[in-house]
């Protein structure tokens, strides 16, 4: 089972020098990921108990869509294991105007981790 969740970088987000965001832009969408797979596959938002392995490959930045996708690998009594991905898939390309865009094919992937969802007990 995945899910996946596509938003769009605001220059709200912006953190740092470079249009750049932060790194909890990133684990913020994983969290939102997890909660609808959580639900999906539960019928609960279930607890995000932790992040493993993050990894950042890539920068984010304003002007960017992105999205995250939440894929479970492992099942056990109360808890899952799920892999995230968060890719770029278009980006902003101010020198060819204010408002220029375009897809990127194949898309970037910026972030990568782990996680381990709980959830309540079945019955």
């Amino acid at each position: 089972m995945s899910v996946a969740h596509r938003r769009y970088v605001s220059r709200a987000d912006v953190r740092y020098a470079g249009d750049l965001v932060n790194g909890a832009y990133a684990l913020a969408g994983f969290g939102d990921a997890v909660t609808e797979l959580a639900i999906r596959t539960d019928g609960d938002e279930g607890l995000l108990a932790g992040y493993r392995a993050v990894e950042f490959h890539a920068p984010i930045r304003a002007g960017d869509v992105v999205e995250f996708t939440a894929t479970v690998t492992r099942v056990r009594t109360r808890s899952r294991t799920v892999a995230l991905t968060c890719s770029v898939l278009c980006r902003a390309t101010p020198e060819r105007g204010v408002t220029a865009a375009q897809p990127l094919d194949p898309p970037v992937v910026a972030v990568t981790a782990e996680a381990t969802v709980v959830v309540p007990p079945a019955g």
